[in-house]
C-alpha cells in the first residue's frame, strides 16, 4: 500500500541518483580484513578503517570469546543501575595509564563520545570555536549544546587567534574543537598552536582523536602522544572502532571532568554500555598496543608505499599526513563512476561525495592497514592506474 505523505523523500531520493550522491550500500559476507567476500567475489579491501588489523586478531578474538563464556552476551543495564562490570572498569584504567590521563570513561561510540561531552562543558551563553572540516558528530554536539558556534579557517591559525581575539572580553565559557586527525583528508591538526592560543584567552580545549588512534605517537597513543602534549588537552576524545578494530568511545581527561560525566553524560546514563566480549577485546587490545608497537610502524610502511605509488601514477592525493590517501577526482558522477569500475575489476574502495566532503572535491579515500602486503597494494595501485586511464582521470 503506497503511502503518499512520504512522496517527498521519494523525490529527495530521485534527486540524490541525478546527481551521483546515492550511496549503494556494499554488503560484506566475510571478516573485515585486507580482503573481503562480496556478492561472492573475492575482493581487494581499500576502504575499512582497520587501521592495524585487529578485527581478526586471534588473541583479541580469543578475549572476546572468554569473556562470553565468564559474562554473557550483554551487560543487562545502563552503568549507573547495574550494567557496570568488572571489565568496563579494568579498560577505563588501562586506557587512562595508556594515554597518560588522570581518568577514562567509556562510552558506546565515538559518536556519542562527542555528543555527551560538549554540551556537559558548555551551554546557550558560551561560545565553541570550532574548525570548519569537525566531523559531522562533533558538528552535532555543538548544536545540541546551544551554544554559538564560531567556525574558524581550517588549520588556520591566524584566523582563530583573531576569532578569539574578537572575544577577548567574552564573560561565558570558551571551548575551541577540532579533529585530530581530519578523515578525509588524512591531515593533522595544529595542536600545539591551539593549546597556546588557548591558553592565552583562557578557552578550554577539545580534540577528537578518532583517526589518531592506534595511529599517530608512541605505539599509537594519539596525537597527544605525538605532539608531547600529555595533560595539556582538556578534553580527550577517541574512538575504539577504528584502529582498535572494535566498538566504542571515550572521553580521557582530569578525574572531575570524568566523575562529572558519569553523573550527566546522557548516553552514559541511559543506554546500555559495550558488550562483555567487545570490553575484553579492547583490554586485549590495548595490551597489545603497551607491549608493542610493530604494527603501527607497519601502518605507515604501508601509507607511505601506496602514496609514492599514486602520486608516481599521475593521482592527485591532496595534503594528507597519516595512512589515510585520499585520491581526488573532483566531480561527483566521476568518481562514483571510478568506484564502481574498481569494484568490476576486484577493488573495494568507495567514492565520497558531498556532504562528506565540500561539493566538487569528491574521492576515493584510501584506507590501507598493517595487515595488507606490498602485492595487495601494488595489485590495487595496478587497478587505480587501469580506471583512471579509462576515465581521463590521469
Amino acid at each position: 500500500m503506497e503511502n503518499s505523505k512520504f512522496d517527498f523523500l521519494a523525490q529527495e531520493l530521485d534527486s540524490l541518483k541525478a546527481q551521483g550522491l546515492y550511496n549503494a550500500i556494499r554488503v560484506l559476507e566475510s571478516a573485515q580484513g585486507p580482503w573481503v567476500s562480496i556478492n561472492g567475489r573475492r575482493m581487494l579491501n581499500l576502504c575499512a578503517n582497520n587501521y592495524l588489523g585487529l578485527i581478526t586478531n586471534e588473541k583479541i578474538k580469543e578475549s572476546a570469546k572468554n569473556a562470553i563464556d565468564e559474562f554473557g552476551v550483554g551487560a543487562g543495564a545502563v552503568r549507573t543501575i547495574a550494567g557496570t562490570l568488572t571489565l568496563h572498569e579494568e579498560l577505563e584504567k588501562k586506557l587512562a595509564l595508556f594515554k597518560g590521563a588522570e581518568d577514562v570513561i567509556l562510552l558506546q561510540s565515538g559518536i556519542l563520545a562527542n555528543i555527551a561531552t560538549i554540551p556537559l562543558v558548555v551551554g546557550e551563553n558560551d561560545l565553541i570555536f570550532s574548525d570548519e572540516l569537525n566531523h559531522a558528530s562533533i558538528v552535532d554536539g555543538c548544536r545540541l549544546s546551544k551554544a554559538s558556534i564560531i567556525r574558524f579557517r581550517h588549520l588556520d591559525m591566524r584566523d582563530l587567534n583573531n576569532k578569539l581575539e574578537d572575544y577577548k572580553d567574552f564573560s561565558g565559557r570558551k571551548l575551541i574543537v577540532t579533529d585530530g586527525v581530519f578523515s578525509m583528508d588524512g591531515d593533522i591538526a595544529l595542536l600545539p598552536d591551539i593549546v597556546e592560543i588557548a591558553n592565552k584567552y583562557g578557552a578550554m580545549t577539545m580534540v577528537d582523536d578518532a583517526h589518531g588512534e592506534g595511529v599517530l605517537g608512541d605505539h599509537g597513543r594519539g596525537i597527544l602522544s605525538h605532539f608531547h602534549l600529555e595533560g595539556k588537552v582538556d578534553i580527550d576524545v577517541g574512538t575504539l572502532s577504528k584502529a582498535f578494530g572494535v566498538i566504542g568511545g571515550y572521553v580521557a581527561g582530569t578525574k572531575v571532568l570524568i566523575d562529572y560525566m558519569r553523573q550527566r553524560a546522557r548516553p552514559f546514563l541511559f543506554s546500555t554500555p559495550l558488550s562483555p566480549a567487545d570490553a575484553s577485546a579492547l583490554i586485549a587490545v590495548t595490551d597489545l598496543l603497551k607491549e608493542d608497537d610493530s604494527l603501527v610502524k607497519k601502518l605507515w610502511d604501508n601509507g607511505n608505499y601506496i602514496k609514492s605509488k599514486f602520486k608516481t601514477a599521475g593521482f592527485n592525493t591532496g595534503h594528507s599526513q597519516t595512512p589515510i590517501t585520499p585520491v581526488i577526482i573532483g566531480d561527483e558522477k566521476t568518481t562514483k563512476e571510478f568506484s564502481a569500475l574498481l569494484f568490476e575489476v576486484g577493488v573495494f574502495a568507495q567514492g565520497i561525495v558531498a556532504p562528506t566532503v565540500p561539493k566538487g572535491t569528491a574521492r576515493i579515500r584510501v584506507m590501507v592497514s598493517a595487515a595488507h602486503s606490498k602485492e595487495d597494494i601494488d595489485f590495487g595501485v595496478e587497478k587505480f592506474i587501469e580506471v583512471g586511464k579509462r576515465l581521463g582521470v590521469i
